[in-house]
Parts: structure tokens; sequence; C-alpha cells
């Protein structure tokens, strides 16, 4: 069953034109990115989302009917209620940055940096953000859709490691 009804006039009070909808027993909310910081705290305080199970991203470029060019996951659980949301965030070029969660949940350390690392999205605030899978000297997002599949051309600047010397 829904829980919306409990969740929906909380975070109303900082994005009144939020969406929502339930799918397959799953809640699902889509926040605009100026409200993301103050929704998320409220989740996580007032309603009890104590836990943050991933932070991912979808590249929606040429999909019918898409409206934003990005959208930001977060899956949050309620580890006293078993309770799940879906909090999802629409973003498009140039302003490609929301506000970090790692002051509220310390596990959106690595989830952001990938993110940021995969999709060149932006966490403000966050304290460490830097590649996490790819050399710093990498330029591209290679999960953005429009990163050619063979690469750039990058894989040739870096060096050759042999298994002795990883």
């Amino acid at each position: 069953m829904s829980n919306l009804h409990r969740i929906l006039p909380e975070l109303q009070k900082f994005d009144p034109a939020l969406r929502s909808d339930e799918f397959r027993g799953q809640d699902r909310v889509w926040l605009s990115a100026s409200t993301l910081g103050l929704s998320m705290q409220c989740l996580r305080d007032r309603l009890g989302f104590d836990l943050l199970v991933d932070v991912t991203c979808v590249d929606y470029l040429n999909y019918r009917n898409a409206s934003d060019r990005f959208g930001l996951v977060y899956l949050l659980a309620n580890t006293q209620s078993s309770q799940r949301l879906t909090v999802r965030v629409g973003l498009n070029e140039p302003e490609l940055s929301v506000p970090s969660v790692v002051s509220l949940w310390a596990g959106a350390d690595w989830m952001e940096r990938e993110v940021w690392d995969m999709f060149g999205i932006r966490f403000e605030g966050h304290p460490d953000l830097r590649r996490i899978l790819l050399p710093e000297e990498f330029s591209a997002h290679p999960l953005r859709k429009d990163y050619p599949l063979q690469g750039c051309g990058e894989r040739h600047n870096f060096p050759v490691l042999t298994r002795s010397q990883a």
C-alpha cells in the first residue's frame, strides 16, 4: 500500500509542484534540483528515511517524450517501517548541479563520486568530489549517451600497467 499520503504534505512545503506516483507498489516522487537539499533532509529527519540505498543517474538523450536530459535517482529506505521511496530529479545542461547529501547520509560519498565520474553531475558541498573509477586526467563522462562507443582516444594517453605494477 502506498504511503505517499504521509510523504507528500511534508515535501510539498518545499516543492509545491512536485510530482508523484506509485508503480507496482513502489512510491516515486520527482523533485526540483532547487528543493532537493531541504526535501532530502525532511525525508531523513521527519519521515524516517534513514538509509540511502543508492544514487544513480539516467541519460535520457534521444528518449521519446523525455522532458529532461538527465534523471538523477535516489533510492531511500525507512529501516523501521521497511518503506522504500524513489526520489528523482531532472537535470539539463548547463545546470548539472545539485546539493550533496553526504552530510545526511555518509554513504552518499562514493555514490555521488561515481555519478560525477560517469555522468558529470556535480554535487555541491561534497567533501571530496573527484573521480572514483577513472583517472583524474580523464576528461569525459563515459556513461553519457553522446560518448562514443570506441572512446575519444583517451586510452592511448595512459601508461600501460603490468600485473606486477598493479
